[in-house]
């Protein structure tokens, strides 16, 4: 049985012949092209050669918390991509969204993670690849605290957000012996999410932002997209007042979260 390749090669080759001996068959070449084209991704598709997913921002849901169930203490972890914990009858189970403090790994810390039940002791921490030694030296999990996040709240009336930071940092390096500088990479730098929301001093959920906000209390942040995506982090509430009023637009105010650790992107 030939392959589909040999039929998409076929089709072509016709309807280029078709298109140098008979200027009246561009309609012919044209449904063939169309077909070709349909096969080819087609076979692209069942053989996962097709790049790309794109999601939208509506119908996504924003929330915080700062309702964190008993600390567990982390015993061991391995050097591997997801990483594996050992925290003695941990009690946690699949999909559990966990805060991580005070961790020697500085790319571990103050960040919530996916976990993956292994077994009564042991869990993975999605999405975190520890198998650099370089920069996740063997014990640097040990001690730290992990904490079930059991309640959401959601943030209401989000009309706006704005993302920036954990991208590279680089320092500008100028020796004396050569006249081109050269940036070389120290970190990254510190990221942030804004949102702004509709002013309602009536509702409930802002009152309870606002104190959180003057308290200066930490909190975790979810954002989920309509398809089942989510993204985690971890940090303060800044929470304004004071709302901004322009004509033909509704009154608003922004709540900032300022992440203290990473922020972490699951697909669902």
């Amino acid at each position: 049985m030939k392959s589909p390749v040999f039929f998409i090669v076929l089709m072509i080759a016709v309807a280029a012949l078709a298109l140098i001996f008979s200027p009246s068959a561009r309609a012919f070449a044209k449904e063939v092209g169309f077909r070709a084209s349909q096969m080819v991704f087609g076979h692209m598709a069942r053989n996962g050669l097709v790049l790309g997913a794109y999601n939208f921002p509506e119908g996504a849901k924003f929330y915080y918390s700062k309702t964190f169930a008993a600390a567990k203490t982390v015993e061991a972890a391995t050097n591997a991509n997801p990483t594996v914990v050992t925290s003695t009858a941990h009690g946690y189970v699949d999909n559990d969204l966990l805060l991580v403090t005070d961790a020697g790994w500085e790319d571990a810390t103050d960040t919530v993670w996916k976990a993956d039940q292994q077994s009564t002791d042991t869990l993975l921490l999605l999405g975190l690849d520890t198998s650099n030694t370089n920069f996740y030296a063997a014990g640097g999990m040990v001690g730290a605290s992990m904490q079930k996040i059991s309640t959401w709240v959601e943030i209401p009336q989000v009309l706006t957000i704005q993302t920036s930071g954990g991208d590279p940092r680089f320092t500008p390096v100028s020796p004396l012996g050569r006249r081109n500088s050269f940036n070389i990479p120290t970190g990254f730098n510190p990221i942030s999410t804004t949102l702004t929301i509709g002013h309602d001093p009536a509702n409930s959920t802002y009152q309870a932002m606002l104190g959180i906000s003057r308290a200066l209390e930490k909190v975790a942040f979810r954002l989920v997209l309509n398809g089942g995506a989510q993204m985690l982090g971890y940090g303060y509430m800044a929470t304004s007042e004071v709302p901004s009023l322009n004509v033909n637009q509704v009154n608003s105010v922004t709540v900032a979260f300022a992440m203290q650790g990473r922020q972490i992107s699951y697909a669902s």
